[in-house]
C-alpha cells in the first residue's frame, strides 16, 4: 500500500480538468483585456485627433463694470477655422455676458485678448469652449 512509484488512475482528481479550464480563463481573459485596452486607446486618440480647436484662458481682467478682458491661446490646424464661447458672470455665478470669436487665421497658434461687453459687474470669465468649422 504506499508504495513509491505507484501512479493514481489518471483523471480521478480532476486536476487536468481543472488546469484546462484555469488555462481556458487566462487566454479568454488576456484577449478580452488586451481588446478593451486596444478599444480605450482607439477611443482615445480619435477624441484628441478629432479636436481641430482648442484654446486655453490665459488669464482675465475686470476693465470695467461693462467689460472683461481675456486672454486666450488658441491651437488649431494648419489652416482650420472655428470659434470659442467665452462668458463672463457675476458674483452669483449668473451670466452677464458672453461672446464668440471666430479664429480663421493660418496660424496653429494664436495669442489674442478679446473684450467681453456685460450687463453688469463681472467676477469670472470662463472659456466654454471651442468648435471647428
Amino acid at each position: 500500500m504506499g508504495v513509491t512509484g505507484e501512479r493514481l488512475p489518471e483523471g480521478r482528481y480532476g486536476r487536468a480538468a481543472e488546469a484546462r479550464t484555469d488555462r481556458r480563463l487566462t487566454i479568454v481573459g488576456s484577449v478580452l483585456g488586451v481588446a478593451l485596452l486596444a478599444l480605450v486607446g482607439w477611443f482615445g486618440y480619435d477624441y484628441v485627433a478629432g479636436q481641430k480647436v482648442s484654446a486655453e484662458m490665459i488669464k482675465f481682467d475686470v476693465v470695467a463694470a461693462d467689460r472683461v478682458d481675456v486672454h486666450l491661446e488658441v491651437r488649431k490646424a494648419d489652416g482650420a477655422k472655428g470659434y470659442c464661447t467665452v462668458r463672463a458672470l457675476a458674483e452669483s455665478g449668473a451670466e452677464v455676458g458672453r461672446k464668440e470669436v471666430r479664429f480663421d487665421q493660418a496660424a496653429s497658434r494664436v495669442d489674442e485678448v478679446i473684450t467681453v461687453r456685460t450687463t453688469e459687474s463681472a467676477t469670472a470669465a470662463q472659456l466654454l469652449g471651442c468648435v471647428a468649422d
